[in-house]
This record gives C-alpha cells, structure tokens and sequence, in this order.
C-alpha cells in the first residue's frame, strides 16, 4: 500500500476504516441485540453469499477486466438492509458480504490487493449506515412494522437508496480522486450506462426489502434479474474492452473507425464539416531501444493523455497501432485543425516522461516529437477510408519534409 498508493489516499482510506468501525461499534453497543434484526441480518446475508454463489465467475472475469469499477451489485442487499436493520446491523452486513466476496472472488485478482478491499469494505459500511440512519433520523419507521403504510413504505425505500448512493457516490470520488488525481468525470463517477446500471440495483434492492418485508417468498423473484444484470454488466466491460486500446486507455482503431463512421454520416446530414489528424511519433524506435519496451509503453501512455488533454471533450482520439495515433474532430474548418495540430505539435516536444529504466532508478525521456497529417472532410472524403488514407498521405509528406511538423492535405496537394 505504501509504494503503490499516495500518502493523501493512505490517511483518507485510515480515517474511513476508523470511522466505520468507531460508528458500528457504538450503535451496536447502544441499541440491545433484538431478534428481528438478527433474522434480517441472517436472512440478508444468506441471499447475498447465494447471488454471490451464482454469479462468482462472472465476478471474477469483471474485476479482472475493470479499472475503476463503479457498478457493485451487493448495493441491492445493502439498501434491503438499510430499510430493515437498525445502522449497526447493516453495517455488519457490509463487512460480512466484502469478506465473502474477498474469500471467494478478489483474492484471486491481482487488481484487488487487500487494502483495496479493506477501504471498499468501509466505504460500503459508511453508506450502509448513512441510509439506515437517515431512515430512523426522518421517523418514517422500520419497513417491517405492522403499521407503516404503503406510502410509508415507499418512501422509506426511495430515501434509504437516495442516502446510499449519494454518500456511496461521495466517498468513492473522493477515494479515485487521492488515489489517481484524475479529474476526468468519466472515471470518476462512471459512464451514464454505468449509473442507469446503478439505478437498477437500487431499485432491485428497493423491491427486495419490500418483498421481504410484506411477502417473503417473492424475493426469489429478484434473483433471476439480478443474476441476469451481473451478466449485462460484464457484457457492457466486454464491449468497451473491444473498442480500447490495452496500452493507453484510448480507443482502438476498431472503436475509433467506428465512432467516427457515425460522425461523419452525421457531418454529412447537417452538412458540416470534420477534421481528422493522423499523428505519428518521430524516432519512437530509439525510445524502446534506449530504455525498453515497458518505457516506451509508458511514453506512448503519456502522449495519449496529452492528445486528449489538448483537444475538446468530445473529440475523439485513437491509437491505431506502433506510435500512431488519429483524432477525429468534429464540426470544425481546416484552419482550426491545422492550429490544434500545431498546439499538439509543440506540447509534444515539451513533453517530458519519467520512466523506470530498472527497480532502483529512474530515466527522463525528452525532446519527442510528431509528425502530424491534417484531412477534412468533405474536401478530402465522405467516408473513413478515404479520409485516413488522405490524413495519412499529408502525413507521409510531413515526414519527408523532416518530421516535427504539421502538413494538412490542402497544403500538400
């Protein structure tokens, strides 16, 4: 933990863990053991270790696969918990499922090492607890007594899933954040699908309190789509997965031929026009022959984050290959694609990487540089191909013309 994490993370993932314990603790020493919560707690953890059972392969190959995994199905029971334990008791049921999961699925995966699972293992209990408590705090009752109504019911589901996710949310930004320092919204707080992929959770778990608490046997009913949402969870990492390059995080030149074939049928029906530069990194060779291949990965990584940090949110970038790289860039004339090229150009040969030569020492790569083609359409083509193959030949001329420079196909003509 100490190499591999920042110290800001190490104190943020300590004072979670002690808060977590220090909270479960005292409610549990507060409020006497009764025997309803005991048979929810018992109840609850039986059918989280079954989903788990089930779905335990699936489990593995997605933590596998993920980097920064936002969509965790044990959310369903936490919230059941949430509405029908008091907040000591669901937060023991958070421990008790995280052991489960570790036991049986993490251990196996070198991305989950056990500080991971311990600061995760908070941040559920946390959450867990902030819903319970909220629900007592708002008076609304236990889901399970006689007399809540079906409007109190209702609600008391609706706030407990709302408090859950929002603190959950919280602390989970807050800990990628420490940890990566990334401000990128999409890894902070996940894609759009992954957040209806949430909501669904919190609403399978909403139903399942409500089946336990009114009819018991209907939560069986729960099982099969749950089961059947683990597997689409994967499915969606596995589609990503074909479309990104392993090496830098960006799309492949399958993903990205994709993308832009879509904007370019849109470019062609508004009648706009789009830019696409072909960047290609000068005397790469000499990088992977000087400090190694795992050096150059880590350059080509760098000039990744570059590109995307250089261009507009929804430009789209892409490594074809090697040293390659494409952009597309939508909506946008010749004359502002040959001024963003040239922006790229000269952030590039002020790029300076910090690579590990070996396991005590530590290399600077410097004075890189690109070569850049420049093709817009719809003067240079309508289509994908046509308008790679012109970015590639304007960027053939650039590297004639002796690298580190920027030729656009109106230029070269």
């Amino acid at each position: 933990m100490w190499s591999e994490t920042r110290p800001r993370w190490i104190v943020y993932a300590l004072a979670t863990e002690v808060a977590a314990l220090g909270l479960t603790a005292s409610d549990l020493v507060i409020h006497p053991v009764q025997r309803s919560d005991l048979l929810w707690f018992t109840g609850l953890l039986v059918l989280g270790i079954g989903q788990a059972e089930m779905s335990r392969q699936v489990e593995r190959v997605r933590r596998w696969m993920a980097g920064q995994t936002h969509i965790n199905v044990t959310s369903v029971w936490y919230v059941a918990g949430a509405v029908l334990l008091t907040p000591g008791w669901v937060a023991l049921l958070g421990i008790a499922l995280y052991l489960h999961l570790w036991w049986r699925v993490w251990r196996h995966v070198r991305a989950r090492p056990k500080y991971r699972v311990v600061a995760s293992t908070a941040g559920g209990m946390l959450s867990c607890y902030a819903a319970s408590w909220a629900v007592h705090a708002a008076g609304l009752g236990n889901l399970a007594d006689a007399h809540v109504s079906a409007l109190d019911g209702a609600a008391i589901v609706l706030l407990a899933a709302a408090v859950f996710e929002l603190v959950n949310l919280a602390l989970a930004v807050t800990s990628i954040f420490l940890n990566t320092h990334t401000r990128s919204v999409t890894d902070l707080v996940g894609t759009w699908g992954d957040n209806v992929l949430e909501l669904v959770t919190l609403c399978l778990g909403g139903l399942t309190a409500l089946a336990l608490a009114y009819h018991p046997f209907l939560v069986l009913l729960v099982f099969p789509p749950l089961v059947m949402l683990h597997r689409l969870v994967l499915l969606k990492q596995l589609e990503v997965a074909a479309a990104t390059d392993e090496k830098t995080g960006l799309f492949n030149a399958f993903g990205w031929r994709d993308l832009a074939a879509r904007e370019l049928a849109r470019a062609q029906r508004s009648r706009s026009a789009c830019g696409v530069l072909m960047v290609d990194l000068d005397h790469f060779k000499r990088v992977n022959d000087t400090y190694g291949h795992l050096a150059g990965d880590s350059v080509l990584k760098a000039v990744g984050e570059l590109l995307r940090a250089e261009v507009r949110d929804y430009d789209v970038v892409g490594r074809f290959g090697g040293e390659e790289f494409a952009v597309l860039l939508p909506d946008i004339t010749e004359h502002h694609a040959i001024a963003i090229a040239e922006r790229i150009r000269t952030a590039v040969t002020k790029l300076e990487v910090d690579v590990d030569v070996d396991d005590d020492r530590v290399a600077t790569v410097s004075n890189l540089s690109v070569s850049i083609g420049v093709a817009v359409c719809p003067d240079s083509g309508t289509v994908v191909d046509r308008l790679l193959m012109a970015a590639d030949t304007a960027l053939y001329k650039a590297k004639n013309d002796g690298r580190n420079t920027v030729v656009s196909v109106g230029s070269s003509i």
